[in-house]
């Protein structure tokens, strides 16, 4: 079952569109509905949904802006609005659908079904992903597209808020709006540890270890990082026994 958000500055449209999605309660679970987008932008990633409706004219910060704050978004969107000026726009960003207010049981059923399709086909691309690719490289999404890193190129990774940035060899740099729990699953197995509360780290690019209660870390691009004390012999163990 797919899990859906609705983002509508109105309660009153919120609610219609809540009460017409129960239509299709066999496909579309509506996990929650937001009225604020500086609130949705907070906890959305929370939720992890894979499908949002979103309004497109709301105050303070239009449908397109809030796509904009959230970088590299992994859920497919459907636009909802009274207006049909913003259609080209929504093309561009490639949405599964433009619905217009007052929005028809035929059309949220076609939206839908679209829904249902674009999922099936990312499914299936999953999982025709060849194991060595996922073993030695890392998919990033972000507004502007998808960036494909060898992960041995990866020297940090730093966590703030629902957001992450990707420190990279060259002093390159990729924000992305997931969680760093999200690629300690991915990284699990590599040489990556997440040593505080906020950083994970590539120990190939450990430049020196300076004891403490936990300690600090040297890195590669020059930043000293403070390892937890309750990660501290996890990381000795990776230091000292890499294998």
């Amino acid at each position: 079952m797919l899990k859906a958000i609705i983002l509508d500055d109105e309660p009153r449209g919120g609610r219609l569109l809540s009460h017409k999605l129960q239509l299709f309660a066999a496909d579309i679970e509506l996990l929650t509905v937001f009225n604020d987008p500086f609130t949705a932008l907070k906890e959305i990633g929370r939720y992890q949904p894979d499908v949002l409706f979103l309004d497109v004219e709301m105050p303070g910060m239009n449908g397109f802006q809030f796509l904009e704050r959230l970088a590299g978004f992994q859920f497919e969107v459907i636009f909802t609005t009274a207006y049909d000026a913003y259609t080209l726009d929504a093309l561009r960003l490639s949405v599964v659908d433009y619905l217009l207010k007052p929005i028809g049981e035929d059309d949220l059923r076609q939206a839908i079904g679209r829904l249902k399709k674009r999922m099936e086909r990312k499914n299936v691309q999953a999982l025709n992903t060849p194991d060595r690719f996922s073993r030695k490289r890392l998919s990033l999404a972000t507004a502007e597209g998808i960036y494909l890193i060898e992960k041995t190129h990866i020297i940090r990774i730093e966590a703030m808020s629902n957001y992450c940035t990707f420190h990279l060899t060259g002093n390159k740099k990729i924000v992305v709006s997931k969680t760093l729990k999200e690629y300690e699953a991915q990284l699990a197995g590599d040489t990556f540890i997440r040593v505080n509360r906020s950083s994970m780290i590539n120990i190939n690019f450990i430049t020196r270890y300076r004891k403490g209660n936990g300690g600090t870390l040297e890195m590669a691009d020059g930043m000293e990082i403070e390892v937890s004390p309750q990660k501290k012999d996890e990381l000795m163990a990776l230091l000292f026994d890499p294998s």
